[in-house]
């Protein structure tokens, strides 16, 4: 079945047109209302947010749909993406819904769903919504109608439980730590967490207004922290995107460490003391050839799924991992949260810090990454992957990296964009078999 609504990470685009729109988020809520009606309890969503000025119009919206459907709504306030998943768990209701568009700017919006297990939802329940979003809603009788309000405590909850994380002996005293929320999900959260547990924290990107989410700060926008940190004379730097479910790290010296060492790091420390489950760490097709072999040098293994934090715990649950990710910074620790976590891995992170007695730079420098290059090509229609040109151009790369690299060609899920990555030993030639590809796709498009 095609999709028109959810895309790889639930649904998403720009505000006020095409999907995301207020009249189609309350057919959201009452759909997915609808698909999650089961039983004869009285039915519950929890409702989250980050700092977008487009939140309020949406969560308006999908109040309405989900109380039109008989479901009782919990608000939030601005909260993670993580946060809302364990919320949806610890309150025992049927849904949680989190508002945001991630690392996008401000003028997009998305709408993610969680399962009452704290889970993104599978395929086929997406499909499921998808059908019912067709269909003229089932609205209840007027005493059937939901009830609406707002918590105050969640923030408190949700800090509560992430400290949990940490080994009760382990204190941050002494460090100092600049913590970049993106003025976005975790300008509140984050900071007080890492300060309970006794780390000097300098605080950016947490004067959100509504138009400012991802904007020159956080995880995809570094030189603001890169530069925060060594002028601060910093330990490290914590950089989280709008949503607050990726993480990049900052070394004392201003260098910007990815997903892929984070996850190197935190694998081999559970590995060391046998609480590694799975036998390695789920990444997906961008994760580096680096961190591969720095894994299979300790007898583990990296499965590869496809892009997206969704795909990666899928793996990790079929396979019985408790670590995996992105390269991009999602980070899925399975044994303290059902999706990714910056906050939760900046923790693990810190506390690594402390257990070493190292500095950062020596800590996260894990493995040496092989050269890798990926160059994005945006087309306007067609299906240029498809074109003779372009799969003789590629079949030709496959031949020249074979046993010395990995190529990896993928449309974007959320753009008009074809991404070639590739990646081997010998950097000039990594480079070349890139822009020949880019060069063809461009031809063909």
């Amino acid at each position: 079945m095609s999709r028109k609504f959810f895309g790889t990470d639930g649904i998403r685009g720009r505000t006020n047109e095409g999907v995301m729109t207020a009249a189609t988020a309350m057919r959201v809520g009452q759909a997915a209302g609808t698909h999650f009606l089961r039983g004869g309890h009285r039915h519950r969503v929890v409702i989250g947010k980050d700092t977008r000025l487009s939140g309020y119009m949406m969560e308006s919206a999908l109040v309405a749909g989900f109380t039109s459907v008989g479901m009782d709504v919990i608000m939030t306030g601005p909260l993670p993406t993580p946060a809302i998943a364990l919320l949806t768990r610890e309150m025992r209701a049927d849904l949680g819904v989190m508002i945001s568009a991630s690392h996008n700017p401000y003028e997009d919006n998305g709408i993610k769903l969680f399962g009452p297990d704290g889970f993104k939802l599978s395929d086929e329940a997406e499909a499921s919504i998808e059908l019912l979003l067709e269909q003229e809603p089932l609205l209840v009788q007027a005493d059937r109608i939901g009830r609406a309000r707002r918590i105050d405590d969640a923030r408190g909850r949700y800090i509560h439980a992430i400290k949990q994380s940490v080994a009760s002996d382990i204190r941050f005293d002494g460090l100092k730590v600049v913590v970049d929320c993106a003025n976005g999900a975790a300008y509140q959260v984050a900071p007080s967490a890492i300060w309970e547990l006794g780390a000097d924290v300098i605080a950016m990107g947490v004067e959100p207004d509504g138009t400012n989410i991802n904007r020159d700060v956080g995880s995809t926008s570094l030189d603001a922290i890169k530069a925060r940190v060594v002028e601060e004379g910093a330990d490290i730097g914590i950089a989280l995107d709008g949503d607050a479910d990726r993480l990049i790290v900052i070394d004392e010296k201003g260098r910007a460490v990815d997903g892929d060492q984070i996850m190197g790091l935190i694998a081999s420390r559970l590995h060391a003391r046998g609480d590694l489950t799975g036998g390695g760490v789920v990444a997906t097709v961008m994760s580096n050839l680096g961190l591969e072999r720095y894994l299979q040098g300790q007898g583990l293994t990296l499965e590869r799924a496809k892009v997206g934090d969704r795909y990666v715990l899928e793996k990790m649950k079929q396979g019985g991992f408790n670590i995996g990710g992105e390269q991009s910074g999602h980070m899925i620790l399975l044994d303290h949260a059902t999706t990714g976590d910056g906050t939760v891995a900046a923790l693990r992170v810190l506390a690594s810090l402390v257990r070493s007695g190292k500095p950062a730079s020596e800590l996260l420098h894990v493995f040496d990454p092989v050269p890798q290059l990926l160059k994005n090509v945006r087309y306007s229609g067609g299906k240029p992957l498809e074109a003779e040109s372009v799969k003789a151009v590629i079949a030709e790369a496959e031949k020249e990296l074979e046993g010395t690299g990995r190529l990896v060609i993928r449309p974007s899920g959320t753009e008009p964009v074809i991404r070639v990555m590739a990646e081997g030993d010998d950097a000039a030639q990594v480079e070349r078999v890139v822009d020949r590809i880019c060069d063809a796709v461009k031809d063909a498009a």
